[in-house]
């Protein structure tokens, strides 16, 4: 093995089997067979005869043994730093892209999605019993996924443009972390629109399809320069509102009730959850910023948080929160007729009473960041809710 690896590598290595006094280890590969244990008959103490099978002392290295077997640890980890890292697997790959993929599609806003278009349509379907066709299901289907698809162009779209910012502020992030090429980004991106595009378009008519279009191109102006509405806390916070909060609903609304076959009748209810949702969407707009001050800053990213600082933008977001719950409660003592009143008041001053709660809670913590993600995860909690009551109310 000796021979064979001095002819290789051209350099001397140790002892031929000639017994000449042989140099010091120098090359990176006779490292890597130290560190292996491929020699282990030798005797590390020695310089000169260092790949020897002898076990006799040198009179060279005479109380230098202890120095030595420093040197050669430290030589063995230079090596281990020289060997390639191993490759992953076929089955790895896919599993890291998979995980990293749903990141990047920002899990928090796909269940915002799904439990939206799930609410209003089972909300449609409790009003228009009558016209129910289970043979639409694999339709329905198709246009949540649109609604996926729609939501994942908007969120993928802002990390590659929010690359730099997010290496601060949301580092977990799969494009920030490094765990997504910009160039696989751009292709899921374009993917998502597209394919969202097609499927509205094949399944849903004309106008669902402008409404459809209509969220994208809001979506990427909010994002994409030059013109990158999100640096403008005004701006920011109506598209949001809009997407989130009125043509999501009102589209999954005219779309249920086309796909159908009923006629188009404004419902109580789904006035009521457009209206509530879009003010909601408001405060999910301007508390957002909440964690990510450091990196707005460093980028000169105008929000309300950088503008109001932490402890007033909280309070300004329970404060419309409270205002919001407090409107669903009179709406529902002012229509007994279209609303279940018990539930109504009795589920909204609950959610409240939570939020004020929350708000105790952070200013408790010094509003910490911590803290802060805290605040902002139960707004999304009572999100969540508002829909999952819609089809009782």
């Amino acid at each position: 093995m000796l021979t064979q690896h001095t002819s290789t590598c051209g350099k001397s290595t140790g002892t031929s089997s000639t017994g000449a006094r042989p140099g010091r280890p120098s090359c990176s590969l006779t490292q890597r067979h130290l560190q292996r244990g491929w020699f282990s008959r030798t005797p590390l103490h020695c310089p000169h005869r260092i790949l020897s099978s002898s076990q006799a002392g040198c009179r060279l290295c005479s109380g230098k043994k202890r120095q030595y077997s420093a040197s050669v640890r430290a030589s063995s980890a230079a090596g281990a730093a020289d060997l390639p890292a191993p490759r992953e697997n076929l089955g790895d790959r896919i599993g890291a892209f998979r995980n990293a993929f749903w990141k990047f599609l920002r899990p928090h806003t796909i269940r915002g999605t799904i439990l939206g278009s799930c609410a209003v349509t089972a909300r449609v379907l409790l009003e228009c019993s009558e016209y129910i066709d289970w043979g639409l299901a694999p339709r329905a289907a198709l246009g949540v996924l649109a609604l996926l698809c729609g939501n994942g162009y908007i969120v993928g779209i802002n990390q590659i443009y929010d690359v730099d910012i997010d290496t601060i502020n949301k580092p977990f992030l799969p494009v920030a972390a490094g765990e997504l090429r910009p160039a696989l980004a751009w292709v899921l991106v374009v993917g998502l629109a597209a394919g969202g595009l097609a499927l509205t378009a094949a399944n849903f008519g004309r106008t669902i399809t402008l409404l459809y279009s209509l969220g994208l191109f809001l979506g990427t102006v909010y994002s994409v320069p030059p013109f990158r509405l999100k640096r403008f806390a005004v701006a920011a916070f109506l598209i949001i509102a809009t997407v989130r909060g009125f043509l999501l609903n009102f589209g999954v609304f005219t779309a249920v009730r086309a796909a159908l076959g009923a006629p188009f009748v404004w419902s109580p209810a789904i006035i009521f959850i457009t209206c509530f949702v879009t003010v909601f969407a408001t405060v999910i707009a301007i508390t957002k910023d909440l964690p990510d001050m450091e990196g707005d800053l460093k980028y000169k990213i105008d929000t309300f948080a950088t503008r109001l600082g932490t402890k007033n933008l909280a309070r300004l977001g329970t404060a419309l929160l409270v205002a919001n719950y407090v409107g669903a409660v009179v709406t529902a003592l002012r229509m007994p007729h279209a609303f279940r009143v018990p539930l109504m008041v009795g589920a909204h001053a609950v959610l409240a009473l939570n939020i004020i709660l929350e708000t105790r809670r952070l200013e408790s913590q010094q509003h910490s960041q911590l803290a802060i993600r805290q605040y902002y995860q139960a707004i999304w909690r009572l999100f969540y809710i508002e829909y999952c009551l819609l089809p009782f109310l």
